[in-house]
């Protein structure tokens, strides 16, 4: 038995379909079009989560994440997340669950989905490891979820004083006409402000006027009012 599954769809509530099919942008031509729903909040797919994983096999996973309800696939991501960092001593559970997921992003493809499990689980895993794929990923992607993968994934990287690649893909994904990619990015190059402002300014130095405005405003959010005034005025 699917408990995972099971508990997830029986927590299903029909009053909450509509504002989060509203919230995803599952309308057509949206780009979440199509999506289901079941009604579920983050923290209750959560909290099925923390009661199940132990539980679930990756047979179990396969089963949720082609599901056609959003909140079973972020059930079965979250899992993999939680089988992920429990196998700190097992790199060959932590390589099927990395494998897993590159073998499943057909199915990331939402924003949510997409930032909550790819920097947990790809940009853990590559910490110490070559980094070629999510270059890949920003430059040759199958959609805008993988490119969005690659840029989120660096996430980890920036946690750890590691910033080369948040810039790299930055530069990659510069001009990406969608503004999910353009938040992404700028979110990205954010946090870089954290760990060293005076190299986001000298990468935004001969960037910022052409950058996305989406991208820049998220980019600067964080600077001093007066200079992040004369950013968006092209004053610099």
């Amino acid at each position: 038995m699917n408990r995972l599954l099971q508990a997830m769809l029986a927590q299903r509530d029909e009053s909450q379909v509509a504002n989060l099919s509203r919230f995803f942008k599952t309308g057509k031509g949206q780009y979440g079009e199509g999506d289901l729903f079941l009604g579920i909040k983050v923290p209750i797919t959560r909290a099925v989560v923390n009661q199940h994983w132990q539980n679930t096999t990756f047979d179990d996973l396969e089963a949720c994440i082609a599901s056609e309800y959003h909140e079973v696939r972020l059930a079965a991501l979250l899992t993999l997340v939680k089988i992920f960092h429990k196998a700190k001593r097992s790199p060959e559970t932590r390589q099927q669950c990395v494998d897993f997921y590159l073998s499943h992003t057909a199915y990331i493809n939402n924003w949510d989905l997409v930032d909550l499990s790819c920097y947990e689980i790809l940009g853990t895993w590559l910490l110490d490891k070559d980094r070629t794929l999510l270059y890949q990923f920003a430059q040759h992607g199958k959609t805008f979820w993988e490119q969005r993968i690659a840029i989120v994934s660096t996430m980890q990287f920036v946690r750890h004083g590691q910033l080369d690649d948040s810039f790299a893909i930055a530069d990659i994904l510069l001009h990406h006409p969608h503004d999910l990619i353009q938040k992404a990015v700028g979110w990205l190059l954010r946090e870089t402000y954290k760990q060293d402002s005076a190299r986001l300014r000298e990468f935004l130095g001969t960037r910022y006027q052409t950058m996305p405005r989406t991208m820049l405003r998220y980019a600067i959010e964080k600077f001093p009012e007066e200079e992040r005034k004369a950013y968006l005025k092209g004053t610099v």
